[in-house]
């Protein structure tokens, strides 16, 4: 890591502002500077890299997993999908580094060794960031943005805020202001045979509830709506702290998982008075416990985006985005790390993007450097030309091994463009959702997706002469997508799309 006392990017005139140091800012700025855009700066409130996971998950074991040996060498593109923590890098030394930090004690990183791989990854990357620069305003001056700090203005023309969603959100549930948040929960020891009553029932009220399981006496998680273990198949991440769950349904250990909307926490000098009614079931509920947890999740820290115009969506928690994470409202204004989940994509049969995770934004961080440098500078990227002959082979490729495409299911496809005078030209990785919204010319796009009943499935959309067509491919029990049959279907739908590109003489 570079010398925090030698202070880069001081305050001036630059193209490109990358606000933040967690991984989704130090993926968008090592990208970034790779694109040719001249003067792009990092600032950063932190002290060092590593962003929330010098913090968080507050009980030290991560929910996305790392296979440290898998049946790809590490630092190859297709490692990456076995690897759901690492950066992603354009040379082999800024790949892969989770797994040298690991000890394979669990198949998850601990905290530590996720930031220990962080830091790893800013410094062989030349990440270079303006440490402890903190923001705090924004504003417009002409078709400039103006960015006040702790130590002065910076002015661009395009801002990457990569803030996180690091504040913590509680409901307007009355009494539950005095009961702590996630953030502020104690080491698990400090629960020994307390009752424990935990509002919320997503990954940090799991987590909360998985680390006290050796502990608390008994543990309630409670919100209204149910565990839907339908969609656990669609989950873009590994199922991790369920057993409080699966010991609810056992009926065993004290754990108690409650189909309820609270209604209001009471603090009394013995603990909590938690007041709920049933919502899958009839009645109502009053329990004490020791202790009340919030686990309600976080909004994004935007200050006075607000005010800019920027709008926001998810009870005013995160700001609304276009498929290339955009400010809809603020041209100009993008956002990178796990706020990128307020851009949903499809959303086909209900699942959702792993864009709120390291291994989803990941991409999207790579993906969004190079539509700013062709959008706002006019750098374009290779769009490499392609064989009539060549095309079917390298999109079952890209269907069985591309890791853009099996961790951002139906989020994140590769689209090939056919021209009747430039040929057939690999336009890389895009959002599906712009590339099926988009009017434009003959084109394809192949992605891996979930079917209604949660079978993974390869799909090819086919843009011809404006109308798009979308076709399965064939399941396979081992996700072998390039078969003989993967191929013959493949070809019978491109076909039409082929016949209108020049013969190779004619190129």
């Amino acid at each position: 890591m570079e010398r925090v006392d030698e202070r880069p990017f001081p305050p001036g005139d630059y193209d490109v502002v990358v606000v933040g140091s967690g991984p989704g800012g130090l993926q968008s700025a090592y990208s970034l500077a790779r694109t040719g855009i001249p003067r792009v700066a990092a600032i950063s409130r932190d002290r060092a890299p590593g962003g929330m996971f010098r913090r968080f998950p507050v009980y030290q074991r991560l929910i996305s997993w790392t296979k440290p040996d898998a049946p790809f060498e590490r630092g190859t593109r297709e490692y990456e999908w076995y690897d759901h923590n690492s950066l992603v890098g354009d040379e082999r030394e800024h790949q892969a580094l989770a797994p040298e930090f690991m000890d394979r004690v669990f198949d998850v990183p601990a905290r530590a060794e996720m930031e220990a791989a962080l830091v790893e990854f800013a410094r062989r990357g030349g990440v270079r960031v303006r440490y402890g620069c903190e923001w705090l305003s924004t504003r417009h001056d002409g078709a400039d943005f103006v960015l006040g700090t702790s130590e002065g203005e910076y002015r661009c023309r395009v801002c990457v805020f990569a803030i996180g969603m690091t504040e913590p959100w509680v409901p307007p549930i009355p009494g539950l202001e005095t009961a702590p948040h996630y953030v502020a929960a104690n080491a698990p020891e400090h629960y020994q045979g307390r009752s424990v009553f935990i509002v919320g029932k997503r990954n940090s009220a799991f987590e909360l509830a998985q680390g006290l399981l050796p502990w608390a006496r008994r543990i309630v998680l409670g919100s209204p709506r149910p565990v839907d273990t339908a969609v656990l198949a669609f989950s873009p991440l590994s199922i991790r702290y369920l057993s409080p769950y699966t010991e609810h349904i056992r009926g065993g250990t004290g754990s108690y998982v409650v189909d309820a909307a609270i209604e209001r926490v009471e603090r009394n000098e013995d603990g909590y008075r938690v007041h709920a009614s049933g919502t899958t079931w009839e009645g109502e509920l009053e329990l004490d416990s020791d202790e009340v947890i919030a686990a309600t999740g976080f909004r994004a820290p935007v200050r006075d985006l607000p005010s800019l115009g920027v709008a926001m969506v998810n009870d005013d928690r995160v700001p609304a985005q276009t498929p290339y994470w955009e400010s809809i409202s603020v041209p100009g204004i993008y956002f990178a790390g796990n706020v990128n989940q307020a851009s949903p994509g499809l959303r086909k049969h209900g699942a959702t993007s792993s864009s709120g995770s390291v291994n989803g934004y990941r991409y999207n961080a790579r993906v969004l450097a190079q539509h700013i440098a062709e959008k706002h500078f006019g750098i374009g990227r290779a769009r490499p030309s392609l064989d009539a002959d060549e095309l079917v082979p390298h999109l079952l490729w890209e269907l069985a091994h591309a890791p853009e495409l099996w961790t951002q299911k139906g989020y994140l496809a590769r689209v090939v463009e056919v021209d009747g005078t430039d040929g057939i030209r690999d336009r890389g990785i895009v959002p599906l959702a712009d590339f099926v919204d988009r009017d434009g010319g003959d084109a394809c796009a192949v992605a891996v997706e979930y079917d209604a009943d949660g079978t993974i499935i390869p799909v090819v959309y086919v843009r011809r002469g404006g109308r798009l067509e979308e076709h399965a491919l064939p399941p396979h029990p081992m996700h072998t997508f390039d078969t003989d049959e993967h191929r013959r279907q493949l070809e019978a739908y491109l076909a039409p799309l082929l016949s209108r590109t020049p013969s190779p003489t004619s190129v």
